[in-house]
């Protein structure tokens, strides 16, 4: 009686055909993501390669900087370093004004008891970010004019805390809100006050949440554009979003200075997300329950 041998349907899968058709896919969607990020960072690279020829428009540059020059980035920095400077003035007072505000604010909510009125408050922080901006800058613009705090510092750091506060109060309370309530209780059992549990205890868990808020807010800061066109009028007092602007004039015929200029107005947003980004990932609950 001899052996059947067995009939393989049309179209049925060989016992390679697996392997190779999963590796074909994965090759095939890892093309599809590197064409993707390709067009997502090629304004990024035209922004650096402009910045890096010697002189000329930006349409008659070369796909490739054969010939390299930092002339663009001494002019960006011998004309736009001091608005480069107060862009960073700004946007740190900022972070330090809506972080002092709003951590309290946050451990309040998450740990007081307040009933009802948690949800009343949190609704007003929340229509608080439905306003236009530009409302909020004509408002304070009338108000800054009475007080004298137009073309200073100080106004800049307010107005600009004015979108950080509310964002970071909302963010913090959701961190604050997982940290377990018997790590403040032994804290308390431990001969610690309100005030020393708060700040040896509480904001150390919730240092991912500090460094998350801290770092929107220095980006809503760093990119703001409407309060600086609002709140200042001179030269002396202009942040680089504001330089960059009036940098660009009417008539163009020299790009390189002004690519330099962005690109180095995007370094310090770079680099912070680049460092800041394990701690925004990470959760805090985790943290508490380690510690």
């Amino acid at each position: 009686m001899g052996h059947s041998v067995p009939i393989r349907r049309r179209g049925a899968p060989t016992l390679g055909s697996r392997p190779r058709a999963t590796g074909s896919r994965g090759l095939r969607h890892t093309v599809i993501g590197v064409a993707v990020i390709a067009i997502m960072l090629f304004p990024l690279y035209w922004m650096v390669n402009v910045s890096l020829q010697p002189a000329g428009n930006a349409a008659a540059t070369p796909w490739l900087p054969f010939d390299l020059s930092l002339r663009g980035y001494e002019i960006a920095i011998a004309e736009q370093g001091g608005n480069l400077v107060t862009s960073l003035v700004v946007s740190l007072g900022a972070v330090v004004l809506s972080l002092l505000i709003a951590t309290p604010a946050a451990y309040a909510l998450a740990r007081f008891r307040l009933g009802r009125w948690v949800s009343v408050i949190l609704f007003g922080v929340l229509t608080t970010q439905m306003v236009p901006g530009i409302v909020v800058a004509n408002a304070l613009y009338s108000a800054y004019s009475d007080l004298g705090l137009l073309n200073s510092y100080a106004g800049l750091i307010l107005a600009d805390s004015a979108a950080g506060i509310p964002f970071s109060i909302i963010l913090m309370r959701a961190f604050m809100t997982s940290i377990p309530a018997s790590i403040v209780e032994a804290a308390y059992v431990d001969g610690a006050g309100p005030l020393r549990a708060f700040l040896a205890v509480v904001l150390p868990i919730s240092r991912n949440a500090l460094i998350t808020s801290a770092l929107f807010t220095f980006l809503f800061a760093w990119g703001d554009f409407l309060f600086a066109l609002t709140l200042t009028t001179t030269e002396s007092m202009r942040p680089i979003t504001l330089g960059l602007y009036s940098y660009i004039g009417g008539f163009i015929n020299d790009w390189s200075p002004i690519m330099a200029t962005a690109v180095l107005s995007s370094l310090p947003a770079i680099a912070l997300l680049v460092v800041a980004q394990r701690y925004v990932a990470a959760g805090v609950t985790g943290g508490a329950v380690k510690a």
